[in-house]
């Protein structure tokens, strides 16, 4: 089986094929017969698994496992804690209300990337990362949640899906999981199974992938707090 961590950059497609010629996963990752699990916007940026087990790929896109996935939000404007707590209650989006999700604004910017397309800023309204997790998967549902609120997404990055993080990979790079993070992602889509890989690492680490460079680099061993 293969299970691969790719940070999918702004305007791609969460596909490997495109009519019209907009860049898609297949410009970046080469590994043949895999899929992602679930999608993330063509303008939205971060974490994308793929794999070819498929029954996983199943029990992740069930509801009812509800694995959590982080977003940072970039919004217009600075949300107060009543657009914030309406976030956390849940809001309507075209007749069907969301469950509640966590919210927060973040104390400090994240660490990230510049954006190959610079975003529009407004010099009279600031521009404010808020953090939110859910477990669902509507259409273009945390941007369509900010903009009910009266808070349009500027950005959005997805920088954890369950207990995988996006550490310090770059746009376009990929790596494969470790035995250990496998094993991870499978209990939970197991109801709290105690699976454990019977394969110990080669690398403990993981590789990085820069598929724009044909290359790898190694990836620094993970903390403890990577899988909190």
């Amino acid at each position: 089986m293969k299970y691969i961590l790719l940070n999918k950059p702004y305007e791609v497609l969460t596909q490997f094929t495109d009519e019209t010629g907009r860049a898609t996963l297949k410009d970046y990752v080469k590994t043949p017969g895999i899929y992602p699990v679930g999608r993330l916007d063509y303008d939205s940026e971060g974490l994308v698994l793929l794999t070819d087990d498929k029954a996983l790929q199943h029990r992740l896109s069930d509801p009812k496992f509800k694995i959590e996935k982080t977003y940072w939000v970039q919004v217009d404007g600075l949300p107060t804690e009543e657009a914030l707590e309406e976030l956390r209650r849940g809001v309507t989006i075209k007749g069907v209300k969301t469950a509640p999700a966590k919210a927060s604004v973040l104390q400090e910017e994240p660490q990230v990337w510049e954006r190959s397309t610079p975003i529009r800023f407004r010099k009279e309204i600031p521009a404010t990362w808020v953090e939110i997790k859910i477990s669902q998967g509507m259409n273009r549902q945390v941007r369509r949640m900010t903009a009910a609120v009266g808070y349009p997404t500027l950005r959005l990055i997805r920088p954890s899906i369950g207990p995988l993080t996006i550490g310090d990979m770059q746009p376009g790079e990929y790596r494969e999981l470790t035995a250990e993070e496998i094993a991870t992602v499978i209990s939970l889509t197991a109801g709290g199974s105690t699976f454990k890989s019977q394969q110990k690492p080669k690398n403990k680490g993981g590789r990085h992938y820069d598929s724009r460079q044909n290359s790898s680099r190694p990836r620094p061993s993970k903390s403890k707090e990577d899988f909190q």
